[in-house]
C-alpha cells in the first residue's frame, strides 16, 4: 500500500500543473546547420496558451548542442541569474530536451525546466474535453514522461548503500515505471476500439456513398471558425493555439450531391512531438481516409508557406499526402489584397477557395467548389424508362435524384436524373439492373458504360 500511495504521489508532480500562470523565462538557441529561422513569436504564444508568463525570452548561438546542458555554461549562467533574481518558476526551451539534459539543467537553475514537447502535451491535457481526446493526451503524455520518471525521486539519490539503505530509489522507479507501463498498454487498448468503431463509421459512410471532407491546417488557421460558418455547429473558438482539440463532425447537404460529413481536425505545429501524432493517430486516420481534404491557411500570416509545408509534413506522417485536396486561404480581411474567389487549374477544376470565415466573405463559394470537386461522377441525363420499370422510377424519386419527368404515350417516360453515379450503381444493383440495359437520351450512356 506505501508503494502505490507514494507512486501516486509521483504521478501527480508530473501531471498536475498550478492554476495561477508561472513567472517563466523563454529560451532559444540557434544552431549553425538549421537552415530557417524559428518562428519566435509562436513560441511566444505557445507558452501563453500554456497559461505561462513570460518575463523575457533569451537567445544565443551555438555550433551544435551541449550534451550534458543543451545551452552553453555562459548561457545556463545567464539563465541562472534571471532565475535567481526575479524568482522564476519555470524555463521553457523552444527546442527537444533529453531527459539527462532535463534533469541537470533543473539541478543547475534550481527550478522546472520544460521543452517544446512537454509545453505542447500540457496545452493539449489543458484543452482536451471528450473522453477520446483525454485518452489520447494521457498516453502521450505517459510516454513522454516515462523517461523522466527518475527527476522525481532524486531525493534518493544520497541513499546508496548501508545496512537498511539499498535500492528504494531503485525499488520505487521500477515501482513507477511497470505502472506505467500497465496504464499505457490499458490506454492503448481503449484508443485500438475508438480506431475500430471509427473505421465502422467510415465504412458506413463508404456503403451509403456518403463523402467525408476533412478540415487540416496549422493552428490557429481559422479552421474552426470556418467550420461553424458551413455547419452552425457552434464548437468552440478562440484566437490562441489549439484552442480545437477534440474531433468535431457535422453532417452537410449540398447541391447536386446530397449529404457529406464535415470533420474539423486538431490543427498542426512545426516539429509537432512525434509522440502525439501516434496519440492522436485513431483522430488523423479521418484525414487519411478523408475523400477531400480542406487544407485551412491564413493567407495574413508571414509565415504562411512555411506553415504549408509543415502541413504537409505531417499529413505525409499519417498518409495522406496523396489525398486529394482544396486549399482554403482564410482571413482574407486581414490580407489588403485578397478578395473572395476560386482559383482554378488549366481544366477548370478548383484548386483554391479565398474566403473570410470571420466576416463571410467568400463563404458561399466554398460549397460551390465542392459540390464541382465531389461531383466528377455526377450523372446528368434523361433516362427512357418504360411502364413496367416503375420500381426503379420510384427509386429514384426516393433518392431525389428526379429534376424532372415528361410522360410518354406508350406509358413510360423520360426521366432527367442528377445522381452521384455510385448512387446510381447502388440503386441498379438492388434492382437486378445492369448498367447496358439503360436507354439514355443524352451521352452518358457509352461513357459511363465504358468505366463500369
Amino acid at each position: 500500500m506505501c508503494l502505490v500511495y507514494i507512486s501516486e504521489v509521483s504521478f501527480r508532480l508530473f501531471f498536475e500543473r498550478p492554476k495561477s500562470g508561472e513567472l517563466a523565462v523563454l529560451v532559444h538557441i540557434k544552431f549553425s546547420q538549421q537552415s530557417e529561422p524559428e518562428d519566435l513569436r509562436e513560441f511566444e504564444e505557445l507558452a501563453l496558451a500554456a497559461g505561462a508568463d513570460p518575463l523575457t525570452l533569451v537567445t544565443g548561438q551555438r555550433d551544435k548542442p551541449d550534451p550534458k546542458l543543451f545551452a552553453g555554461s555562459g548561457k545556463v549562467e545567464e539563465l541562472g541569474q534571471l532565475v535567481r533574481d526575479n524568482n522564476v518558476e519555470l524555463v521553457i526551451f523552444n527546442h527537444s530536451l533529453s531527459p539527462s539534459q532535463e534533469r541537470n539543467l533543473e539541478k543547475v537553475l534550481e527550478c522546472r525546466v520544460l521543452d517544446r514537447t512537454g509545453l505542447i502535451l500540457d496545452i493539449f491535457a489543458q484543452r482536451a474535453r471528450t473522453h477520446e481526446g483525454k485518452l489520447q493526451v494521457e498516453l502521450a503524455q505517459l510516454q513522454h514522461m516515462s523517461t523522466r520518471l527518475v527527476r522525481g525521486w532524486t531525493h534518493l539519490e544520497r541513499q546508496k548503500g548501508g545496512i537498511g539503505l539499498r535500492g528504494p530509489g531503485e525499488t520505487q522507479l521500477e515501482t513507477d515505471r511497470r505502472l506505467l507501463r500497465v496504464r499505457i498498454k490499458a490506454i492503448s487498448s481503449r484508443l485500438d476500439k475508438v480506431r475500430r468503431t471509427r473505421e465502422h463509421g467510415r465504412r458506413a459512410r463508404t456503403r451509403n456513398s456518403v463523402p467525408t471532407v476533412s478540415l487540416v491546417g496549422y493552428t490557429n488557421a481559422g479552421k474552426s471558425t470556418l467550420f461553424n460558418a458551413v455547419t452552425e455547429a457552434g464548437v468552440y473558438v478562440k484566437d490562441q493555439l489549439f484552442a480545437t482539440l477534440d474531433p468535431t463532425m457535422r453532417r452537410v447537404e449540398l447541391d447536386d450531391i446530397g449529404a457529406c460529413v464535415l470533420a474539423d481536425t486538431v490543427g498542426f505545429i512545426s516539429h509537432l512531438p512525434h509522440k502525439l501524432v501516434e496519440a492522436f493517430r485513431a483522430t488523423l486516420e479521418e484525414a487519411a481516409s478523408a475523400d477531400l481534404l480542406l487544407h485551412v491557411v491564413d493567407c495574413a500570416d508571414p509565415e504562411r508557406d512555411r506553415n504549408i509545408d509543415e502541413v504537409n509534413k505531417v499529413l505525409a506522417e499519417i498518409g495522406a499526402e496523396e489525398q486529394p485536396r482544396l486549399m482554403v486561404y482564410n482571413k482574407i480581411d486581414l490580407h489588403e489584397y485578397s478578395i473572395p474567389r476560386i482559383d482554378r487549374d488549366d481544366q477548370g477544376r478548383p484548386v483554391a477557395v479565398w474566403l473570410s470565415a470571420a466576416t463571410g466573405e467568400g463563404v458561399a463559394l466554398l460549397p460551390q467548389a465542392l459540390t464541382e470537386l465531389l461531383a466528377q461522377d455526377l450523372v446528368d441525363d434523361t433516362l427512357v424508362l418504360t411502364a413496367d420499370e416503375a420500381a426503379l422510377r420510384a427509386r429514384f424519386y426516393q433518392q431525389h435524384a428526379v429534376v424532372s419527368e415528361q410522360f410518354l404515350d406508350n406509358g413510360g417516360s423520360e426521366v432527367h436524373l442528377r445522381i452521384p453515379k455510385p448512387d446510381l450503381l447502388r440503386i441498379l444493383s438492388h434492382s437486378n439492373y445492369q448498367w447496358s440495359q439503360l436507354r439514355w437520351l443524352g451521352g452518358n450512356a457509352n461513357q459511363s458504360a465504358g468505366s463500369d
